[in-house]
């Protein structure tokens, strides 16, 4: 995973500041949405969150089945402080050998995870997480992208994203792409503070 850490990157690792940027960032509404629009939940469906932080997605889920992996102890101790038994947490990455270990998932989320992987690494995440997933399951990413005519605000922020691999949208579609056949995609332009994020839908088709 490539990230820098350093000055106010590393004030991020705490997951009380953390949440704090994310609220200024006006996560609250683009959590809600993201949930409503995207992730589409159901009464006790399974979730699988790749990279959960301390799990705030769970506010806004009905009841489900979720599982949340982080590498940060920080974190997962946040997240089983916050909410118990409302989910399973791990203090670990997500590998293979876990998952053939657990019922097959209606829904895997990655939320600001693949700008911190390579493309090796992005690959591995994206076959991982096919490997995941039921039959007509769903993986949805959102990440900080670059696009051609972007607000300068919206740039500078994403220049100084702990994560090193921000892309542009064809870079991140073309990614999914070598995983996923059929992939819906958009670019969201926040302006509460600019800033410019791609999500994509990655349907288990085949």
């Amino acid at each position: 995973m490539s990230q820098l850490t350093s000055g106010i990157r590393a004030i991020l690792s705490s997951p009380q500041f953390y949440e704090l940027f994310q609220k200024l960032m006006g996560i609250n509404y683009i959590r809600s949405e993201f949930v409503r629009e995207f992730i589409n939940p159901f009464p006790a469906c399974r979730i699988l969150d790749i990279g959960c932080g301390p799990a705030r997605i769970l506010d806004y889920l009905p009841d489900c089945q979720y599982y949340g992996f982080d590498p940060s102890r920080k974190y997962i101790d946040d997240a089983i402080l916050r909410y118990g038994k409302r989910g399973h947490f791990h203090c670990s990455l997500v590998e293979k050998a876990t998952i053939d270990h657990l019922e097959l998932f209606d829904i895997v989320i990655a939320v600001g995870v693949l700008h911190h992987l390579d493309d090796d690494q992005s690959l591995r995440l994206l076959r991982l997480a096919k490997s995941a997933l039921r039959d007509s399951g769903k993986l949805i990413t959102i990440d900080p992208v670059f696009v051609e005519a972007q607000n300068v605000v919206s740039r500078f922020l994403i220049n100084r994203d702990r994560g090193l691999n921000v892309r542009s949208s064809q870079e991140y579609f073309e990614l999914a792409h070598s995983v996923f056949f059929d992939i819906q995609a958009e670019v969201k332009h926040r302006f509460w503070v600019p800033y410019t994020q791609y999500i994509m839908t990655c349907l288990n088709n085949s």
